[in-house]
């Protein structure tokens, strides 16, 4: 009101006085809107953390529907009786959307393949388009969303640094809150193709039944159009490199790694020879997953020079037909 009486007064003759005393309000009003945006937001993170701060478990419960997660049984699933969650770890990309989409489109069972986001970084946008998925996805929150304190040459990796402690928390909540048996892993920027849930469910029983593998990974890090060969979607390999980037672990493989659970980088960290052990991994000779997320804490480096040439599967594999013992160690 003030700046528009201003602005309509008679015009009087110029003043160096006035004419700072208008700067001044103009910039304290710019000030005012930016201040109002931020107070906006903040009412918003309130509002979607409110159910948390009172609970005890600090987890959303699961809907209706599904009140309680399936329990593991005591004997190795199979067939229909396999439960395998999928758990997207989400931050701040409203663009989850695009990895939920396909996963609800090609998931065959709600019961076989419930689906958990858990979401760090308190993004009140990214939150709103995982609830609205409702009761399709159980929405879990991260409830630490402090700084870490980090070395002082660290300090530009804090992002890998709260990853890791997500990871950590996520995880515990699958398999110490939930008691899944296992759970197969995706972030919030991959698309999956349409045998993504088949290739997992027949590959489970190889991860149980051999101890030389310890994860069954949908990514072929060498899975650029170029190097693959598309006529030969149905094959397999074993690998000595922790491919990531959608993967399948075992309850088992969690209580040994929690304990040493790094603070940073933990994907690098699960390929140092003392945490793989001499075992593989299974991945296709074309990925199950491609990701989409140049935005990111790699500043999308990596994503333009490498990642965004990686060729997804387009057509459905009937994995749960074939015969995968060929991927047994002799």
């Amino acid at each position: 009101l003030l700046l528009l009486f201003l602005w309509t007064r008679p015009p009087s003759p110029p003043s160096p006085d006035a004419s700072r005393l208008t700067s001044q309000l103009i910039r304290l009003s710019q000030d005012a809107e930016a201040e109002l945006e931020r107070q906006k937001d903040l009412l918003l993170q309130i509002q979607l953390y409110s159910r948390l701060w009172g609970r005890k478990k600090q987890v959303v419960p699961f809907p209706k529907s599904s009140p309680h997660p399936p329990k593991p049984s005591s004997a190795p699933p199979s067939g229909d009786e396999v439960v395998l969650p999928v758990l997207v770890l989400a931050c701040d990309r409203s663009t989850v959307r695009r990895c939920l989409d396909k996963l609800l489109l090609y998931r065959p069972s709600a019961q076989r393949f419930p689906l958990i986001v858990s979401q760090d970084c308190g993004h009140a946008e990214t939150a709103a388009v995982i609830s609205s998925y409702s009761p399709h996805v159980s929405h879990i929150l991260q409830p630490d969303l402090s700084d870490i304190p980090v070395p002082p040459e660290h300090r530009k990796f804090q992002g890998y640094y709260k990853i890791s402690r997500h990871y950590r928390w996520a995880l515990g909540q699958i398999f110490h809150t939930f008691h899944y048996r296992a759970v197969i892993v995706v972030e919030d920027d991959l698309e999956v193709a349409p045998d993504f849930f088949e290739y997992f469910q027949a590959a489970f029983p190889l991860l149980l039944a051999d101890p030389t593998l310890w994860c069954i990974s949908a990514w072929n890090d060498n899975g650029k159009e170029q190097m693959v060969d598309p006529k030969k979607a149905e094959l397999l390999y074993r690998t000595d490199f922790f491919p990531g980037l959608g993967w399948l672990l075992l309850a088992e493989l969690w209580e040994e790694l929690e304990p040493k659970w790094p603070q940073a980088f933990w994907d690098d960290w699960m390929r140092q020879p003392e945490q793989r052990r001499g075992r593989s991994c299974v991945r296709p000779e074309i990925s199950r997953t491609v990701t989409f997320g140049r935005k990111g804490v790699s500043h999308g480096q990596f994503f333009d020079q490498y990642l965004k040439f990686i060729k997804l599967n387009d057509r459905f594999v009937p994995f749960t037909q074939m015969d995968l013992s060929y991927l047994k160690k002799e």
